[in-house]
C-alpha cells in the first residue's frame, strides 16, 4: 500500500493580498508562507503590515511606564522560615524554609517550602496557600 506525503508533495506556496479600506490613505499587506521542513515539522509564517501605520510608535511609550511599576511581593521572602498550619500535612506544626513563592494571583499553592525531613514517599518539599504558613522568627 502507497503513502503519500503531503509536506513533500507541496514545496511552498505564498499567499498575498492587498485589502484597501473605505479610505484610501490606508492599505494593509498580508503575507502567508507555509514552508515545510525536515522530519515532517511544519512552520507556517504569517506577517500583516500596516503603511498608513508611522503614529504608532509614538503611541506605544505610554504602556511601558505603566508596566514598569511592579506590584509589592506577595508572601515571605526566599529562605525564611515558616511553620505549616495545614493540619491533614506531613508536616503539620513543622518549620521549613522557603524555597520559592509564585507571584501569579491566580495560583492557588503559590509558596514551596523545603524541609529537613522527608515524608513516606521520600519527598522533602511541598506546596502550600498563604494562609497555610505562618513566618517564624
Amino acid at each position: 500500500m502507497a503513502t503519500c506525503n503531503m509536506a513533500s508533495a507541496a514545496s511552498g506556496f505564498v499567499m498575498t493580498s492587498n485589502l484597501n479600506t473605505n479610505t484610501t490613505t490606508s492599505s494593509s499587506r498580508i503575507n502567508l508562507v507555509f514552508s515545510p521542513t525536515k522530519f515532517n515539522n511544519s512552520r507556517l509564517v504569517v506577517r500583516a503590515s500596516e503603511e498608513a501605520a508611522a503614529a504608532a510608535p509614538a503611541a506605544s511609550v505610554a504602556p511601558k511606564d505603566a508596566k514598569a511599576a511592579k506590584p509589592p511581593p506577595v508572601g515571605p521572602k526566599r529562605g525564611a522560615k515558616v511553620k505549616i498550619l495545614r493540619k491533614e500535612s506531613y508536616w503539620f506544626n513543622g518549620i521549613g524554609s522557603v524555597v520559592v513563592v509564585d507571584q501569579d494571583p491566580s495560583s492557588r499553592y503559590p509558596v514551596v517550602v523545603r524541609f529537613n525531613k522527608v515524608n513516606y514517599a521520600n519527598v522533602s518539599t511541598n506546596n502550600y496557600a498563604l494562609d497555610e504558613i505562618q513566618e517564624v522568627n
